[in-house]
């Protein structure tokens, strides 16, 4: 038997299957998992923020931070807050990266999560903030056991980091307002965690425009020191949008 659904003057029909279909389905819980990327200046590692799950299954145990995404927030917001509640920063480098639905990924129950990656200079966040949550900073060579499925999460954003440093300038989401070419450098060694020619990484992110030499120098290593640099945000803004191609290996 079939009911009708009137519309503008039309009769559409609609099935008992269509109309019970909402009642029928089994809820299903979202979730957002943040891989929080923060490279260490002295310690020249990349970094990724992780705290001890406060929660069952796996309480106690390392995890990436992440929340229920609640009825009154979009995916990318929830992210965002948890974020901020993390290390008190906002308005900072943050893109999905994928979405964690295999059937039995929770334990606990039926959950998708929507993973993000963020990037963000450490000088920045508040340091009070990761002691409230029981988190640390683990260099991407040192990483724990993650519960779930976070290890994929942190590999797949390794990953996708990679591939974007190649055609967008979002390293320097990275690095504070001035660093040394070195540290870029270091920077670029860490995100492909593998090593780079020094004069060919040199040529060719010159090459690209994006650096304004300063005149001041970082002495911290050596006598002769070497020159600050900060981005040409003009020049930035064109290459996030046009992008490049630039091969460091």
């Amino acid at each position: 038997m079939s009911i009708g659904l009137k519309l503008v003057g039309i009769t559409a029909p609609m099935t008992d299957e269509s109309t019970s279909s909402y009642v029928k389905a089994r809820p299903i819980l979202v979730a957002v998992d943040n891989v929080i990327f923060g490279f260490d200046i002295e310690e020249e590692q990349l970094k990724v923020l992780l705290f001890k799950r406060k929660i069952e299954p796996f309480a106690g145990r390392w995890s990436l931070v992440g929340s229920f995404v609640q009825p009154d927030e979009r995916a990318v917001d929830a992210s965002a807050r948890i974020l901020k509640r993390f290390t008190g920063l906002k308005d900072v480098f943050l893109e999905q990266l994928h979405c964690y639905s295999t059937v039995d990924r929770d334990p606990e129950d039926r959950v998708i999560s929507i993973a993000y990656y963020s990037l963000i200079q450490l000088e920045k966040f508040k340091k009070q903030l990761v002691k409230k949550h029981d988190a640390a900073w683990f260099a991407i060579s040192d990483i724990p056991e993650l519960v779930l499925d976070h290890q994929q999460m942190v590999s797949d954003a390794l990953q996708k980091l990679q591939e974007n440093a190649r055609r967008r300038p979002v390293g320097f989401n990275l690095l504070s307002s001035k660093f040394t070419l070195p540290q870029l450098y270091k920077l670029y060694q860490e995100i492909y965690q593998q090593p780079i020619d020094d004069r060919n990484f040199r040529k060719k992110i010159l090459a690209t425009g994006l650096l304004k030499k300063l005149s001041t120098k970082d002495k911290s290593s050596s006598k002769k020191g070497a020159f600050h640099y900060q981005f040409d945000k003009s020049k930035y803004n064109q290459l996030e949008t046009e992008g490049y191609d630039i091969d460091f290996h």
